[in-house]
């Protein structure tokens, strides 16, 4: 009979002793093993992509990226790990976790509620982790999650000049080049509102960015962009929309 694999675990926390005890609860914990560490939400990233652990312990507040948005661009992933929050959070934050679902730990981390949060971890779902950003103060991701062979790259969301949809991936033209994600058209645009606008089904360009709409000779509309040397063409439907919205 082949003998169970063990459950991989990523520990998240900017704090080393906090890392140091959970590693040590750890190992404590039968068919449990540490994959790895990671001091932020952006090095949290790039060791899934290169470790795939089971399950992320995954800290909620960090310097810069929380791990409320951390979460979301893990769950984007093709095969996304579980995540445990843990948290110094009031009784009262730690009752909208509890109410969403979403595992948690009350630090300091007692061993008992970590095994027994490791055996029923399971992956959020995008309701949950809708309904956790609408309830913390990180509404809308300030990053956007690219893979690549090197692991994971975070683009600014200011930094992006467009989003171009192109059958399975949406292509994200930024200040530093250019990206692909899995994120639809349809769910970057609910989720970053006024910061873009639809100027094509296949297209969506940073608001920032704009600097000019004009007609064609065969007819088509086109708007050009900041930094984008080529422009980009826009339906006829959302042409006399962007003309009224921005008086360009």
């Amino acid at each position: 009979m082949a003998t169970p694999s063990k459950l991989k675990v990523l520990i998240v926390d900017d704090e080393p002793p906090a890392r140091e005890r959970l590693r040590s609860l750890l190992a404590e914990i039968e068919d449990v093993e540490v994959a790895g560490e990671a001091a932020n939400a952006q090095e949290a990233l790039s060791r899934t992509h290169e470790l795939a652990p089971d399950v992320v312990l995954l800290d909620v507040r960090m310097p810069g990226m929380d791990g409320l948005e951390a979460a979301r661009h893990l769950n984007v992933l093709e095969e996304p790990p579980a995540v445990i929050f843990t948290t110094a959070f009031d009784q009262y934050a730690v009752e909208a976790f509890e109410a969403q679902a979403v595992g948690y730990l009350l630090k300091p981390v007692r061993p008992e509620q970590l095994a027994a949060a490791l055996t029923r971890a399971g992956r959020l779902t995008r309701v949950q982790l809708q309904r956790l950003a609408a309830a913390s103060d990180s509404e809308r991701r300030t990053h956007i999650a690219a893979r690549n062979r090197e692991g994971v790259r975070l683009i600014p969301v200011e930094d992006v000049q467009y989003f171009f949809a192109d059958q399975k991936y949406t292509t994200v033209k930024h200040l530093k080049g250019e990206d692909l994600i899995e994120d639809s058209l349809r769910l970057l645009e609910g989720e970053f509102g006024n910061a873009f606008v639809r100027i094509h089904r296949n297209a969506l360009v940073g608001t920032r960015y704009l600097e000019r709409i004009e007609r064609q000779g065969d007819g088509q509309y086109c708007v050009h962009l900041r930094g984008c040397p080529a422009p980009l063409q826009v339906s006829r439907r959302m042409a006399g929309e962007l003309k009224e919205r921005f008086r360009i």
